[in-house]
Parts: C-alpha cells; structure tokens; sequence
C-alpha cells in the first residue's frame, strides 16, 4: 500500500460531508472503530482525553462507527453524535456508520487492516475500538487491538513517537 493512496480514500463524516485523511497528513492520526452499546464504549473518555492533550501536538483522534459487531452500534447519525458529545464530550471527528469487516468493508479499512499488530498479525478488525496509528505522511505504524485502552502506555509511547511537534 502506497500511503499517499491512503490519504486519498474517500470518507464520508457522521454529518455527510465528504473529506480524506490526506487534510490530516501534517500529523498524526489514530484511526479508532468505535460503537456506543459496547463493553468497551468508556474508551470514548481516554480517546478525547488523547484527541485534547495531543491535538495541539498534531495528533488527530477518527471515530468510526461501526454495527457489524453484534448490533453495538445500531443509532442513526444524529443518535450517534448525540450520544457521543452529551455522554463522553466527544469533540473529535466521527466518520459516518462504516463496514470494517467483510465483503462491504470500506477501502479505508481494506488498507489499515494489512498491518500487523504487535504479535504480529493482520487481517480483520477483532472487535469494537481497534485502534491503527498513522504517522504524518499516511504510514500506518501501529495497530492496538480493542482490549488496548487508548490510554496504555504503549498507545502513548507510539504516539509520542510520530508526532510532529
């Protein structure tokens, strides 16, 4: 995978408006699928916790909803942002109700989910808030399975690492 095809992947926001990673190439991004029905849904909390003490930094922190794991994320789009900024004061971007798995899956995620984790295997999304870390530029670096908090010390290590400033 070329990272500069990565940049160019059309996304689509939770509002409609269509946008690509290649805004965000100055910095880095963590790419996270998210679902509010979930066991792991506090995360929200850690990830705007990393999205405000790392955004001036030049990290950039994606919600992607996603209902292909048992119904967890069943909301239309105005539910979804609704329940994300009331209940954990989500500010971050929230990317529209996306596939991550499977014959539907969306390019995005065709791409992140080549990389390998930290055992070092690759292929489909486990579970709800699997986390892909992009460096500035679109080089996917790392991949945190779901039960990873955002806020592990090898989650911030990682960022720290790929930050621009």
């Amino acid at each position: 995978m070329t990272e500069s095809y990565l940049l160019d992947i059309e996304l689509n926001t939770l509002d409609g408006t269509s946008t690509s990673l290649r805004e965000l190439a100055d910095g880095a991004v963590l790419v996270v699928n998210v679902a509010s029905k979930c066991g792991l849904t506090p995360q929200y909390s850690a990830l705007e916790k990393l999205a405000q003490d790392y955004g001036d930094r030049g990290l950039t922190v994606i919600g992607v909803p996603c209902n292909q794991f048992m119904g967890q994320e069943p909301g239309t789009a105005e539910e979804i942002q609704t329940f994300c900024s009331t209940t954990y004061g989500v500010t971050f971007p929230l990317l529209a109700k996306t596939d991550v798995n499977g014959a539907d899956r969306h390019p995005l995620y065709a791409e992140l989910t080549q990389t390998p984790d930290g055992s070092g295997e690759a292929g489909e999304v486990q579970w709800n808030f699997e986390k892909f870390l992009l460096a500035p530029g679109g080089q996917v670096v790392n991949r945190f399975r779901p039960r990873t908090e955002p806020d592990a010390p090898e989650v911030i290590s990682a960022i720290e690492a790929v930050l621009p400033k």
